[in-house]
């Protein structure tokens, strides 16, 4: 006999196989949006994407890869210097630091290569979960979680597939029902979902394919809310 949790996975899970074949032919190009071309430009790249959007970080890589190009140039970059290179990206001192102290980490532990597990990824320091995620599954494609973020977030609680506003638990949430080999894919279409329907403000419900498989794109139709 399920239990009460057993049957709420199972609906959930019901409900992503009804949605994930709908996110992949919406979204076909769907992938990271950071320009990356190794996985230490990845690392410094998504570092810097906190609280800034990826085509502002896009634009201040570039001269940021020539400049530090491995990781015992950045870790003896000054700390002053860096923060005028990632100003535009905002809280650079933190992020200026993080970086400094991720690429010595690099270089101190881990001879010079960005590490493959996730215990080693989150021991650098400005290196947590999400980071981690995303470096693992794109520079790696190696499935270790999945990347939850603002619009990981919030698309996955419109569409019922969590109840929960904490990453971590949103993570186990999807992790129970998105099938490993997706994860990484899957936090890309719901990220380009989320920028381009299902924004935060004003979701575009009217036009959305998967409005009939949404509870809250539902209540917002009925309510007036929605675009």
């Amino acid at each position: 006999m399920k239990t009460v949790a057993s049957k709420r996975i199972e609906e959930r899970r019901q409900r992503l196989a009804v949605i994930l074949p709908l996110l992949k032919k919406i979204y076909p190009q769907a992938k990271c949006s950071l320009d990356y071309k190794n996985p230490f430009q990845l690392i410094i790249a998504t570092i810097l994407s906190a609280q800034c959007t990826d085509e502002r970080v896009n634009k201040v890589t570039p001269d940021l890869f020539k400049k530090y190009p491995n990781p015992k140039a950045l870790a003896a970059a000054q700390q002053s210097e860096l923060e005028k290179d990632i100003q535009s990206t905002g809280f650079f001192r933190n992020k200026a630091k993080s970086l400094r102290g991720m690429a010595a980490g690099i270089v101190e532990k881990h001879q010079g290569q960005v590490p493959q597990t996730m215990d080693e990824l989150t021991h650098l320091p400005g290196v947590g979960r999400k980071t981690a995620n995303v470096v693992l599954g794109n520079a790696f494609n190696i499935s270790e979680g999945v990347v939850v973020d603002t619009h990981v977030a919030r698309v996955s609680a419109r569409l019922g597939l969590t109840k929960h506003t904490e990453p971590v638990k949103i993570e186990q949430d999807l992790m129970q029902i998105v099938p490993r080999e997706e994860w990484t894919l899957f936090s890309h279409l719901l990220i380009f979902h989320g920028r381009e329907i299902c924004q935060a403000r004003k979701p575009k419900c009217s036009i959305c394919p998967l409005l009939p498989h949404c509870p809250a794109g539902q209540k917002f139709v009925k309510a007036g809310v929605a675009g």
